[in-house]
């Protein structure tokens, strides 16, 4: 936002685009939207704005990396509308769930560093064989019921074969891996319809390695977004101030 722009007193269209890279119909766009306030009209009724259109401007885009464009525009329309306590509950609600994918994520990262000594150390011969193991020796090696992996394979968490002959449940290793992984999620309060996602992205990892690149990618995002929206909350805060 240039210097002329904040000491201009009638600003057009073109002058708020050209101060943040954007088109004469994005802010038209963004007006109807509610985004911006309500812009003013000459006797030949073009839109004019204001100082405070531009403090708006910056304040949405300020918004959109840490909240996501629709909670952004809802922040703004609900402080055009005079309903701040509104906008702070957006707010407050986007803050718990970056709260909630920290804990995710920790979660996750508990549950793999757990796994850890199991993956290192030799398959234990009372759950692992030749073809794989059984419900019983993988239950009670888990220290679970049967019938609790009974549960997860319906929930999609683990995907035992049968067996030709006998039509028993066969797990291999990454079936077993998947139930360590579960066991541990379950065991930090993790639902199996939240847990479900999370050993699907093992899978598509190719296992447990790979997926460690994927966790530091996500934690990269997580403190992107928090520092994205503390700037985001100092640009509507100036616009706060300016509506007065």
């Amino acid at each position: 936002m240039g210097q002329n722009l904040q000491n201009s007193e009638r600003l057009r269209p073109i002058d708020l685009a050209r101060g943040h890279g954007l088109s004469t119909q994005a802010i038209r766009n963004y007006e109807e939207a509610g985004i911006l306030p309500a812009a003013g009209r000459t006797p030949h009724g073009y839109r004019t704005y204001t100082p405070l259109h531009a403090r708006a401007l910056g304040a949405f885009l300020a918004l959109v990396p840490g909240h996501g464009h629709r909670t952004a525009a809802s922040i703004m329309r609900a402080v055009n509308e005079g309903v701040v306590d509104e906008a702070l509950r957006l707010i407050d609600e986007s803050h718990a769930q970056l709260l909630e994918d920290r804990r995710t994520l920790h979660a996750v990262e508990s549950a793999l560093r757990d796994l850890e000594p199991a993956q290192a150390s030799e398959p234990d011969a009372a759950v692992s064989g030749p073809g794989g193991t059984f419900i019983g020796p993988l239950a009670g090696k888990l220290g679970i019921r049967s019938a609790t992996l009974r549960a997860w394979e319906r929930a999609g968490l683990v995907r035992p074969r049968r067996d030709p002959r006998t039509g028993y449940r066969v797990y291999d290793e990454a079936d077993v891996r998947d139930a360590r992984l579960a066991h541990q999620l379950r065991r930090g309060g993790y639902l199996l319809d939240q847990i479900a996602p999370l050993i699907a992205q093992v899978r598509a990892a190719g296992g447990l390695e790979p997926l460690e690149a994927a966790l530091r990618d996500w934690r990269g995002r997580l403190s992107a977004r928090g520092r994205a929206m503390l700037a985001g909350a100092a640009e509507l805060e100036a616009y706060l101030r300016e509506r007065g």
